[in-house]
């Protein structure tokens, strides 16, 4: 595995939720549902994910899928801890916990693994 690729696709999956998330803040009708929010940023996920695959696997196609997407979640989590979390949460009132609790947080991060174990199990293995 080429970590320095995994953890670049991971960061590019964060910036695409992140950036998905902050921009259906604006809408005027989504931005007070937060679960409407969640269900877009949900189906919005596979497309980062496969995105994020296409961008590792362009050089690196031996690489178990899985593993690879769960790298790319670990490495979204990781960039949570350190930016997120503290500079979005935080200023409006929430805490580490409050995030890290939340099961919207980890079902999107096992949807970007599962999205990124079936791309390469489709396109990458034969």
């Amino acid at each position: 595995m080429n970590y320095f690729r995994a953890i670049f696709s991971g960061f590019i999956v964060w910036i695409c939720v992140s950036l998905s998330f902050y921009i259906l803040g604006l809408v005027p009708f989504v931005k007070n549902y937060f679960s409407i929010q969640t269900i877009i940023v949900m189906f919005a996920i596979v497309f980062f994910g496969i995105i994020g695959a296409k961008i590792y696997y362009k050089k690196v196609p031996k690489t178990n899928g899985l593993l690879l997407g769960i790298v790319m979640s670990a490495t979204a989590l990781i960039l949570d801890v350190f930016i997120t979390v503290p500079f979005v949460e935080i200023p409006n009132g929430r805490t580490y916990y409050s995030f890290f609790s939340s099961p919207v947080l980890w079902l999107l991060a096992i949807i970007n693994a599962l999205s990124v174990y079936f791309y390469w199990k489709k396109k990458v293995t034969i």
